[in-house]
């Protein structure tokens, strides 16, 4: 069953089962466990070894990034407890003065925080998520803002986790600097720059439309916290001890601290001691080891930060492990299962990868059809896989194959429309882990997030093939990128004209 068509079938079940039963716990674990029978012939029980052992293999592999997400919930609780989260809210409450403006300086925030769409998704929620209840701003909107400025944002930066990620994913052999070439295709990520401009504007307009008009109506009418979220009894109780004295530079310090750590990680691991120049050592880095010794590094500090002031008590601050462990239990868990299935779905088992870059390679004939057509398969990886990193890590090598070294402009034409489709299938796929860190920010429901936010994404995503089409066809990158701000401002002209304001 290893590469051919029967290897898509695991990420199908998991994807149609999520979007039917909304369970998505469930719809993982039966599409993890679909492959594993179909890698072992029907063997039940050596499915079920087969199962715990690409887990296994995952999640050890992933260890860091799950070690990053704990601290990164035992500082977001600190800094709750500390008060400085309300001291921030109330005084964004006097200085903003209406939904657009928090949904503004929310996304701006998102735009800020460059470095990894994991601290991203998480941060900006955290911070924005109580100025944005204040205006009633609805959380499947704030769960878009939040995804719409992670990997967009992240891809077209050179300072990120994700330019290390496209910069290791070129062959061994290769004559071609990596980091250069994400460099390049900076300017033709149709998708990032396209999405960015879409959220601006839907942010300004307010005309909100498919499900996440019907969405934002609903929380018009009645603000809705889904239950799950809501203060419970023992939360309540430890709030009316009362939160600590903390201030607004409570809450701005340790960010600030953990940026600036991560960045400093980043060059750590990736040599910058030993000589290496700073894009040399972004490239070479290990960016879940960064985050760790970023995140880390934010936790000490914080707690030299509020513990001699006594913002809050050392017990205090000690509950705040278990409290910060307990976020992020449901984003690990969903965490853990994607990355199994992503698994099973590797040149290992399944080798979907194979046999998607064997229909790539045999519909390659026509070279100026290749930059839509790596943007489509790119979106259908990263949507039935849920991961963009190995989407990209998958078919740029194919790309290089086929369009070789040689002819420059069509290789990171190529090179961008993977990119690009990585992000916007990952948009899309309900077990994306963006998308489900989006959702965990905005404390939002996560299948009410994919559906709101996948008409968005649809919009963009045709605007970006029309200009990919573009791009292969002239061989000109920035002639595809004029198509797709063209077709993408006819579209929101004809949303202005036939959409009414929603978010008001």
């Amino acid at each position: 069953m290893a590469q051919t068509v029967w290897s898509i079938l695991p990420p199908v079940i998991t994807i149609v089962l999520a979007l039917w039963t909304k369970e998505v716990y469930m719809s993982l674990i039966i599409g993890i466990f679909s492959g594993a029978l179909l890698f072992t012939g029907g063997n039940l029980l050596e499915s079920i070894l087969t199962m715990f052992a690409v887990m296994e293999d995952k999640v050890g592999g992933n260890v860091n990034i799950l070690v990053f997400l704990v601290i990164l919930g035992i500082l977001v609780a600190a800094i709750t407890r500390s008060g400085a989260t309300r001291a921030y809210g109330e005084w964004a409450a006097r200085v903003i003065h209406g939904k657009r403006s928090a949904s503004i300086l929310t996304a701006l925030l998102g735009i800020v925080i460059f470095i990894d769409d994991y601290f991203n998704c998480l941060t900006v929620g955290t911070v924005m998520r109580p100025v944005t209840d204040k205006f009633k701003i609805a959380r499947t909107k704030l769960a878009y803002i939040i995804d719409a400025t992670a990997a967009p944002v992240c891809i077209i930066a050179p300072v990120s986790s994700w330019a290390a990620a496209v910069g290791s994913s070129l062959p061994e052999d290769s004559t071609i600097d990596g980091f250069t070439l994400f460099l390049q295709t900076i300017p033709f990520n149709l998708y990032a720059w396209c999405t960015l401009a879409f959220m601006l504007f839907i942010i300004w307009t307010g005309r909100d439309y498919a499900t996440m008009g019907r969405s934002v109506q609903e929380n018009e009418e009645h603000f809705f916290i889904p239950p799950e979220y809501q203060d419970t009894d023992e939360e309540v109780g430890e709030d009316a001890l009362g939160l600590g004295s903390g201030k607004i530079y409570d809450l701005i310090l340790p960010l600030v601290v953990l940026i600036a750590a991560c960045v400093y990680g980043m060059l750590y691991t990736g040599g910058i001691h030993e000589g290496k120049s700073i894009a040399d050592a972004f490239a070479d880095c290990d960016s879940a080891k960064s985050l760790v010794l970023g995140s880390f590094i934010a936790f000490v500090f914080t707690g030299l930060l509020y513990l001699p002031r006594r913002v809050i008590t050392f017990g205090q601050f000690c509950a705040c492990f278990a409290k910060g462990f307990k976020a992020m239990v449901p984003a690990i868990f969903i965490l853990c299962l994607a990355w199994t299935l992503s698994g099973i779905c590797s040149d290992k088992y399944l080798d979907l990868g194979g046999y998607v870059g064997a229909v790539v390679s045999s519909n390659a004939t026509v070279m100026t059809l290749l930059p839509p057509i790596f943007f489509l398969v790119a979106i259908g990886l990263a949507f039935a896989t849920g991961t963009s990193w190995g989407t990209f890590g998958i078919l740029i090598p194919i790309a290089m194959a086929i369009v070789g070294t040689e002819n420059a402009a069509l290789l990171t034409v190529c090179v961008a429309a993977v990119l690009s489709g990585a992000v916007g299938g990952d948009h899309a796929s309900p077990i994306s882990d963006t998308t489900i860190l989006a959702s965990a920010g905005a404390q939002c429901h996560h299948l009410d997030h994919v559906s709101t936010q996948l008409p968005y994404v649809l919009t963009v995503s045709v605007c970006c093939f029309l200009g990919y089409i573009v791009d292969g066809v002239t061989q000109n990158g920035w002639l595809g990128l004029a198509t797709a701000f063209g077709c993408l401002i006819v579209i929101m002209l004809g949303i202005r004209a036939k959409v009414p304001v929603v978010d008001k």
